[in-house]
């Protein structure tokens, strides 16, 4: 869910597969303790087996000593999939205490060009709607593309029931990171610590990020990153990237630039690879899974490696650095991954061999957050500044250690490896002005008030080269 990283990034907070709660995880968890006998042979139904489930599951993240559990329910009020959530959400409010709980209900406040005005019929509906089901909202945030004129806020305050202070304004922002901000100086975050009583004396201090949103809106130079994958006409698809790519201009004062490159478009003897790549200052491959424009990406890390362009490789990224090299460096002309190809005589990446007996393909692959030991010698080392990092994991397939020594002998180290020395975790081209790649996703760790170490180091040698050319 693309709202889970927007919350990492914002409270800076690494969540669990825990805070991830979607309705066939609840019904197989139900499904499966009615099968072990839970139970005890009874009717399983919506209410209450399934609106339990949703409160412990709501539960056990508020027991990991958190002073506040955030609860979001996506979707719209009335829609047939929310009802469960929202009838278990109220049940929660009822056992927990009202006082213990908070509803923050986001509407819509449409404008309508034709009569240039702002409608408020749609927030009362949908708080009636809420009514019905035994929720009263405690605070109205409205997302809106005009300011919200007083008779608006006055009319959503006496027809939703709630105080005219709880009427919160949601407008557009240049900026993803201006909201909290903005919320601020309505005073929302006030509303919500005295209505949730709890105690925090003294004015937030917010001068960091607003340092950080002045650092995004004035920067003093733009650098070109392209980022080539195969599901660039949805951004979204590495909205991670996106952020985290802001996040290493932030830090070195630039825009990024991002040009969305379609690996497919970069496959075939006749490209013009200096007309689509020459003008970028990074090339960025990022994770992936599939056959389908390999050999595309495979051209832009080529081009990358001989031209000198920095280059960030993620998950697929580095086992495509790794391809590369194999091939062109070493001389293995079919090296590929033994995804790609089964059949090929130089698979120098191979699946996990804890993976080889895997039969059920969710939920089964190296997942989650592991240790890495850098090497001392390369750049990930100087840029963590950290002999042992923890990062994200996602992946079946990693570097065939068979092929190890012919990669060392033919130029590439390894920059970090599992503890256990197992796992090759990053590489790196010494000779070159920037080349680093790691099997794991450091996207999801990178924050816009503390950005990741690679993708710092990444647009900061970016920079460079958009310099060296003036």
């Amino acid at each position: 869910d693309l709202d889970l990283g927007h919350y990492e990034r914002f409270i800076d907070e690494s969540l669990s597969q825990n805070s991830n709660l979607t309705s066939g995880r609840v019904y197989w968890k139900v499904i499966t303790d009615e099968r072990k006998g839970v139970y005890g042979g009874q009717t399983i139904q919506i209410i209450p087996h399934v609106t339990n489930e949703i409160k412990r599951s709501i539960s056990r993240n508020a027991d990991t000593g958190a002073d506040v559990c955030l609860v979001e329910i996506g979707g719209t009020v009335g829609d047939i999939e929310s009802q469960p959530f929202l009838e278990a959400i109220r049940q929660f409010a009822v056992e927990a205490g009202r006082e213990n709980c908070l509803f923050i209900h986001v509407t819509l406040v449409p404008y309508l060009a034709a009569s240039d005005e702002l409608k408020s019929k749609p927030t009362q509906h949908s708080v009636k709607e809420m009514l019905s089901i035994g929720i009263n909202p405690d605070i109205i945030v409205c997302r809106t593309e005009h300011p919200l004129t007083d008779e608006i806020k006055h009319k959503i305050s006496l027809f939703c029931n709630v105080d005219p202070e709880c009427v919160i304004e949601n407008n557009n922002c240049d900026i993803l990171y201006a909201v909290p901000i903005m919320l601020h100086q309505q005073h929302m975050d006030d509303v919500v610590i005295r209505k949730l009583g709890i105690d925090c004396p003294g004015a937030p201090d917010l001068t960091d990020w607003q340092e950080m949103l002045d650092a995004l809106r004035h920067p003093v130079q733009t650098v070109k990153i392209g980022l080539v994958g195969k599901y660039v006409e949805l951004h979204d698809s590495y909205i991670s990237v996106n952020e985290a790519l802001k996040h290493g201009g932030i830090a070195t004062h630039s825009a990024v630039d991002i040009h969305w490159i379609d690996s497919e478009t970069l496959e075939g003897d006749d490209v013009d690879l200096d007309a689509i790549l020459g003008d970028m200052d990074g090339i960025l491959v990022p994770g992936g899974f599939g056959s389908r424009g390999i050999e595309g990406k495979i051209n832009a890390c080529r081009y990358a490696r001989t031209h000198g362009v920095p280059y960030l490789g993620i998950c697929l990224g580095m086992q495509i650095a790794i391809i590369e090299f194999a091939r062109d460096v070493l001389g293995m002309a079919d090296a590929n991954s033994a995804e790609i190809d089964p059949s090929t005589t130089h698979p120098v990446i191979d699946i996990l061999p804890e993976q080889k007996d895997v039969t059920d393909m969710g939920g089964t692959m190296r997942l989650g957050q592991y240790p890495c030991t850098l090497n001392p010698e390369s750049k990930a080392y100087s840029l963590y500044g950290a002999s042992m990092i923890y990062e994200r994991h996602r992946h079946r397939y990693e570097v065939n250690n068979d092929y190890r020594p012919d990669l060392l002998n033919g130029g590439m180290i390894f920059a970090g490896t599992s503890p256990d020395n197992h796992i090759v975790e990053m590489v790196e081209i010494p000779d070159h002005p920037w080349f680093v790649a790691g099997q794991f996703h450091p996207e999801f760790k990178s924050r816009p008030n503390r950005p990741h170490p690679l993708f710092r180091g990444f647009v900061t040698a970016a920079a460079a080269r958009m310099n060296s050319k003036k």
